[in-house]
């Protein structure tokens, strides 16, 4: 029998839903795009308030908007054709190949022997190896996909796994460090994502004019500051239960020696895996797509039975993760393609007039991150309102370089407000050590964080850079 708290939770994103669809559809907005967003916001909140859990809430979702004729079938399970939900599934099998292979392992005692006196100690070579191998990736999710079977490794080799209570927070930790360490090398480097080139042509038409080397400068410090001090705050936001580690390197360096040199599996998956790194490093300049990429490193593993359809079929987490995330993907877009977020962005802009405008400027940016709790697409969101704020922004009088990138780096920042806000976040979320509670607390505080850092450290740094 459930019990009645949880019939309350569960009664009310239903009870949310139906509020909002009868509200009269705002003048700007057709029906169609108002009732989605009370669709979507209600499966948002079921998720938060802990009625139903993101795969149930998702797939409520999308036969609501359609069995409702609010977006036609095709629309709403075309995110399963989504050349990024594709490759975060990808990426994640991939990774398994890695641990089941044995070569998980050895980079995992590698790594414990050379940075393991302490969990700080494992959380900061994560996170400095993503800042020194951003700029070589344009995409954030691929970069998501080489780091996770080394955290993965890492965790499991340290003991952590995600069905033990208190054995799972140091892979949560470590899972969590990479996941935010991610959204701020974003913003470090222009080439880091996709959505940093696209934001620079919205910019472009305000008459600013970014290259990588003045983005690096500007970014420099705010990035760099955020970087260095993402393993410690997380570790207080999420203690990882593990502190001081003194004898795990000796153990691990004498356990490293026991493995004898690469067996045939380990040698196939670090030949692919390098293969596979290189295409997604240079698949700008050779024209080549990223997601087949890794299409063509799976085929390999399974050609040559490093990986088996039975260990595909054993992968049931990755079938709940491409089902959720290729939902939203489809409803966030939708949601961009109706009209709303722009609609959205553009009222909420309009509030502002007869403020100051570092008031204006502040205001404007914690809007623009918070919007990005409906979007799954950093870059649909740069497309929808990068330029819709940048526009306000100015006329409010900010300073157009201060505005220009302040909001090209909270277009990288803002992707670990939600599990669902960037897709390089799924890779680390479908490995179970995190609970979606978990995700979207450490979410919003790991957010608000980096805006802290980026409207006070940053925007001294900018204003000096730039003046």
């Amino acid at each position: 029998m459930i019990a009645p708290a949880l019939l309350v939770r569960r009664a009310m994103p239903f009870a949310l839903a139906i509020g909002i669809w009868l509200v009269p559809v705002p003048a700007g907005l057709t029906a169609p795009a108002w009732h989605l967003f009370a669709i979507f916001v209600a499966s948002i909140a079921a998720v938060l308030v802990g009625a139903f859990p993101l795969l149930t809430s998702t797939m409520l979702a999308v036969a609501a908007v359609v069995l409702s004729g609010t977006i036609s079938p095709a629309k709403a399970f075309g995110g399963f054709a989504n050349a990024s939900v594709l490759l975060v599934v990808i990426a994640f099998l991939v990774a398994q190949a890695v641990v089941k292979s044995g070569l998980g392992e050895r980079i995992s005692l590698f790594m414990v022997s050379r940075f393991g006196y302490s969990s700080l100690g494992l959380a900061y070579s994560i996170v400095l190896t993503d800042a020194v191998i951003a700029p070589a990736f344009p995409s954030n999710t691929a970069r998501g996909g080489v780091l996770f079977p080394v955290v993965l490794s890492v965790a499991t080799g340290s003991g952590s796994r995600p069905d033990d209570p208190e054995g799972r927070r140091l892979g949560g930790y470590l899972m969590y460090c990479a996941m935010a360490s991610l959204a701020v090398s974003s913003a470090l480097w222009m080439t880091a994502t996709s959505a940093n080139p696209i934001g620079i042509q919205v910019v472009r038409e305000f008459g600013l004019e970014i290259g990588f080397g003045k983005w690096l400068v500007v970014a420099s410090v705010p990035a760099l500051t955020a970087i260095l001090l993402v393993p410690r705050v997380v570790a207080w936001l999420y203690p990882p239960g593990v502190g001081k580690t003194p004898d795990a390197p000796v153990a691990a360096r004498k356990a490293l020696a026991e493995l004898g040199r690469l067996s045939r599996d380990e040698r196939i998956t670090a030949v692919v895996f390098v293969l596979m790194v290189s295409g997604w490093i240079f698949a700008d300049k050779l024209g080549l797509n990223v997601t087949s990429i890794a299409f063509a490193g799976l085929g390999l593993l399974l050609l040559t039975n490093v990986l088996t359809v039975d260990d595909i079929a054993a992968q049931g987490d990755t079938l709940a993760t491409f089902l959720w995330l290729a939902v939203l993907f489809a409803l966030s877009g939708q949601l961009n393609e109706l009209g709303f977020m722009g609609y959205a962005g553009q009222r909420l802009a309009e509030h502002l007039g007869g403020l100051s405008w570092p008031a204006t400027y502040v205001t404007l940016i914690l809007l623009y991150v918070a919007i990005h709790y409906m979007f799954v697409s950093q870059s649909s969101q740069v497309l929808a309102l990068l330029g819709v704020f940048l526009d306000v922004g100015i006329r409010g009088g900010v300073p157009a370089p201060l505005m220009a990138f302040a909001l090209l780096f909270a277009s990288s920042y803002f992707s670990v407000i939600t599990p669902q806000g960037g897709s390089q976040n799924v890779i680390f979320v479908g490995a179970g050590y995190l609970t979606q509670r978990e995700l979207y607390r450490l979410g919003l505080l790991m957010t608000l964080f980096f805006a802290a850092i980026f409207l006070t450290v940053g925007t001294g740094w900018i204003m000096l850079v730039t003046g």
